[in-house]
């Protein structure tokens, strides 16, 4: 077997591989061999067929399955040998493929395009600072977290009139043309329509002011403006909107009109348990105050993760083997064309770029991540989860029991783990380029993304 290589640039080779009679001639006998043994053909005892008609039936597969072999683990080691770092898999040439024929004695040779990962020169003291935004927590941030808890533990009670911020329940008829009850119409009950997402006004101001007993004549498909809200009003399927499409009658069963959660005890407990220490609403703002501080810092470290890899990926400057890659992506992809790769590939290629620096500076720096590593990052997403159903105070043996369950799910597991390895490397990052803190209103915050 002959191997060799010839560089077309710095980013694109053609391995050449010669496989010879001799490098699966045994192999192959054997395999005949093999087949032989097991072979059941009229007129012939098992195991008793003549090797020469084994070889006609066999011999062509056999020597492309053991030639296939050598050429996949061949090329493996070549690759591993000679320390080549390539980006996809290697690919058949397109310029230097010879022909083969399995049937021939002759010498079989295979051409493979191989594209090269570039060097990658970046040191990151080099590359300065880097701005980390902060977002200041100020009193509108703490007013709109209070006004989410005090609607999140408020209720409806009844109310005896229908205005803008009424929600009312009653049941629906619907109505020929001549305005009479079809009886074979569509009449769902107990449904609930809020005032205030009625889109038509002359609509809205039926309801406004109705009273339990009203019974209110309207064109739901008109009174909404949106098919897929008057499905679910109504309680049908998408398909049989159009026959929707008439006046319904609404008798009017009962109003209710949400009230907020007073901001005392009984909602401190609500929010954070029984056994809170939050006695006023002086402690609950400073509570939130440090809940919006701690919770931001994943935003702040989002946006971080942006700049810095923007920054490295433009300091690195790497040229890649895109025609290379362009083909390997679509000949890897049976569901993909050629027009979309031409499309998407720009965002393929940052994607890469960063994945190249990112795997450089976890070699050079000795990262690793532990077990316990991932345990704790599982831990943090359980309580992040079971803050946003209002569970603050959540007890630890609760928390290892949500964690371990996710840890279940190996896929979910593997996310984290590369989620884990980026955030050291973020950390490395903020620690050896340096970080240029920047406070900023949530607003401002905001406004970094429409650039």
């Amino acid at each position: 077997m002959k191997i060799s290589k010839t560089s077309i640039d710095d980013l694109n080779v053609v391995v050449r591989i010669v496989i010879e009679k001799q490098d699966y001639e045994t192999t192959v006998n054997e395999t005949l061999k093999d087949y032989r043994k097991k072979a059941n053909m009229p007129g012939f005892r098992k195991g008793m067929v003549p090797p020469g008609l084994i070889k006609k039936m066999y011999g062509k597969s056999a020597v492309a399955e053991e030639v296939n072999k050598l050429l996949g683990s061949e090329l493996t080691k070549y690759i591993s040998d000679e320390n080549l770092n390539i980006l996809g898999e290697p690919l058949p040439s397109l310029t230097e493929q010879s022909i083969v024929d399995f049937d021939s004695t002759a010498d079989m040779e295979f051409a493979f395009d191989l594209g090269l990962s570039p060097e990658i020169n970046i040191v990151p003291e080099n590359i300065g600072e880097l701005p980390y935004y902060e977002i200041i927590v100020d009193d509108q941030l703490i007013e709109n977290q209070i006004l989410g808890y005090t609607n999140r533990f408020g209720e409806n009670i009844p109310a005896e009139v229908a205005g803008e911020k009424e929600i009312t329940i009653g049941d629906f008829v619907q109505l020929d043309s001549d305005g009479n009850f079809n009886e074979e119409g569509i009449a769902p009950l107990n449904v609930q329509i809020s005032v205030q997402l009625i889109k038509d006004e002359a609509v809205q101001k039926l309801f406004i002011g109705s009273v339990v007993g009203d019974v209110i004549r309207f064109n739901p498909r008109t009174a909404l403006q949106d098919d897929h809200e008057v499905t679910h009003l109504l309680k049908i399927k998408h398909d049989d909107i159009d026959s929707a499409d008439t006046d319904f009658n609404f008798t009017i069963n009962t109003i209710n009109t949400f009230v907020p959660a007073e901001i005392d005890e009984s909602l401190f407990k609500k929010i954070y348990g029984e056994e809170t220490e939050i006695n006023s609403v002086e402690d609950l703002r400073e509570k939130i105050r440090e809940e919006l501080k701690s919770n931001l810092v994943y935003s702040s470290d989002y946006r971080f993760s942006i700049d810095a890899k923007e920054a490295f990926t433009k300091a690195a400057s790497l040229k890649l083997p895109e025609e290379f890659l362009k083909r390997w992506l679509v000949e890897t992809n049976e569901k993909v064309t050629k027009e979309q790769i031409e499309e998407e590939f720009d965002h393929f290629r940052k994607d890469l770029e960063w994945t190249l620096i990112k795997s450089k500076l976890i070699k050079e720096n000795e990262i690793r991540i532990e077990e316990s590593d991932i345990h704790s990052m599982a831990r943090d997403m359980a309580r992040m989860q079971f803050q946003q159903y209002g569970m603050a105070n959540v007890p630890d043996e609760y928390l290892d029991n949500y964690a371990n369950s996710i840890l279940q799910n190996k896929e979910q597991k593997q996310k984290m783990a590369e989620k884990k390895i980026e955030d050291k490397v973020l950390e490395l990052i903020k620690e050896k380029s340096g970080i240029e803190i920047k406070q900023v209103t949530q607003k401002e915050f905001d406004d970094l993304f429409e650039k």
